[in-house]
């Protein structure tokens, strides 16, 4: 019985060799393109015809054994949906795949440790050529036993135990770059809005600021620092130190506790940026590019994040041993900074 493209049954190897009059074992060697093997050009004439007639296609696992060679790259993320910026990495880990030849395999558990480790165990099984292992935000992890089965890599995390190789944003640069688009600007009293939550963020992003300030002669403040909600309320709250402390610019966690001392200076009569310049950081578009003026901030690069973890899981990038790779943050300018 022969099979028909869209036929309800699924075509077979054995349903080609039939069609064409040869083995199943020749079939899979054309099917395979195994090297060495001694198949006429007629009978493999009639294999090719008969599969593209009967609209045959290779088990891709089955194809991964056989060549010892996946196409497929794994992405175990925690929070795809419910974030703003996971999806951005998949995004990007999915265009320098799929520019590499491979398929994206992604599994999005919500932080469930169980669906974690059945998406890993799939994908082992799949023989994929490595695995992604992504969190929606940078911070410490130690990740599951079975990843050391294949290659893996860790996207917007690290090891705490210094076992596997990661991609991370550089918090340290981010917050220099901050410090130095208000310092560029002619700023010299630039408070920090930082955030009470524990994380590379909150004390690499303060680095990066301090060292702005060493670079250009300014004296660091410890009291022009606040710790603060990492959110539109802890923005707001800040308020009131940054108007006692008569400084001219504001480098703040995150966009949303820019955004929280917007409304705060607004409803204090005090302009930004006439009064007091802000900067922000995430970039996230629709806080940052809608606020009115639209918000100077520093970009989380989640999409090249994606990307570089695809690149050197195929080993296009090198860094040392079980060592991170550090993305850069670029600075996106807008309206919320003056010139003095």
């Amino acid at each position: 019985m022969q099979h028909t493209p869209g036929g309800d049954a699924r075509v077979t190897m054995k349903d080609v060799a039939q069609a064409a009059g040869v083995s199943v074992t020749t079939v899979s060697h054309v099917v395979n393109d195994k090297k060495g093997t001694r198949i006429g050009a007629e009978a493999r004439e009639r294999v090719l015809e008969a599969v593209d007639r009967l609209g045959y296609r290779p088990n891709a696992l089955a194809k991964t054994l056989v060549k010892g060679r996946s196409p497929f790259i794994g992405l175990v993320a925690d929070s795809i949906a419910s974030t703003p910026y996971a999806g951005q990495i998949v995004q990007g880990a999915q265009e320098e795949a799929w520019r590499s030849g491979h398929i994206l395999l992604v599994t999005n558990t919500e932080g469930n440790e169980d669906a974690e480790q059945q998406a890993i165990s799939m994908m082992l099984q799949y023989n994929v050529r490595g695995i992604l292992y992504s969190r929606w935000y940078h911070h410490g992890v130690r990740p599951p036993a079975l990843l050391s089965e294949t290659a893996s890599i860790l996207v917007n995390c690290y090891d705490e135990d210094g076992e596997l190789p990661s991609v991370v944003p550089d918090e340290f640069g981010g917050g220099r770059s901050a410090a130095r688009e208000l310092i560029d600007a002619g700023h010299r009293r630039i408070a920090f809005i930082n955030t009470i939550s524990e994380s590379p963020a909150r004390t690499v992003r303060l680095e990066g600021y301090r060292s702005a300030l060493a670079a250009s002669g300014i004296e660091y403040d410890p009291g022009l620092v606040w710790d603060v909600q990492p959110d539109q309320e802890g923005g707001f709250s800040a308020a009131e130190h940054v108007l006692a402390e008569g400084v001219t610019g504001v480098c703040c966690h995150n966009d949303r506790v820019a955004m929280g001392l917007y409304d705060a200076l607004r409803d204090r009569r005090v302009a930004v940026p006439d009064e007091v310049s802000v900067v922000g950081f995430d970039n996230q578009e629709v806080i940052a590019g809608h606020l009115h003026p639209p918000l100077s901030t520093v970009a989380l690069p989640h999409f090249e994040l994606g990307a570089a973890g695809v690149r050197l899981l195929l080993g296009q990038e090198a860094i040392a041993d079980h060592g991170s790779l550090l993305v850069s943050c670029p600075v996106v300018p807008r309206a919320s900074v003056r010139r003095l």
